[in-house]
């Protein structure tokens, strides 16, 4: 009786380890498309991201680059002084997007081009978002709180 009771015992953990085992990896495997990793211009050139690849990029709007096309759709080059990525966007960028200013985006390349599918920026004259300021002091561009001209 004694072995019985302590085979059944065995038997319900490993069934407990492999239902979670399985339920993990199902989990992983679901979000592993909601995952967008931040990439700064520099590493975009050094690390060429897989096609069709969605990420997200982050810099300062280059100055003088900023053209907006037919309807709304907006072309830009976005920098961390190091290299520069041309992006392009059709919708409605947000109020406070300007050159020289941080912005992340969500997209993907093609063809050379950033093509964003979303488009983050500043929301007060000091916020920058914490990936844009972690490449900028990674480039030694970021100093007590502003980027230098």
């Amino acid at each position: 009786m004694k072995g019985l009771k302590k085979q059944r015992r065995i038997q319900i953990i490993l069934l407990a380890f492999f239902a979670l085992a399985i339920s993990t990896a199902l989990i992983g495997y679901a979000m592993k498309d909601g995952i967008n990793f931040f990439r700064s211009p520099t590493q975009v050139f050094e690390t060429p991201p897989g096609s069709g690849e969605v990420f997200r990029i982050g810099g300062l709007v280059e100055e003088g680059s900023l053209v907006r096309g037919q309807g709304e759709t907006v072309t830009f080059r976005v920098t961390d002084t190091n290299q520069t990525v041309p992006v392009t966007f059709t919708g409605i960028l947000p109020d406070l997007f300007a050159e020289g200013q941080g912005m992340v985006g969500t997209g993907s390349m093609q063809e050379g081009v950033f093509v964003a599918t979303e488009i983050l920026a500043k929301h007060d004259e000091t916020y920058m978002p914490k990936e844009v300021i972690d490449a900028l002091k990674e480039q030694g561009v970021y100093k007590d709180g502003a980027p230098e001209s």
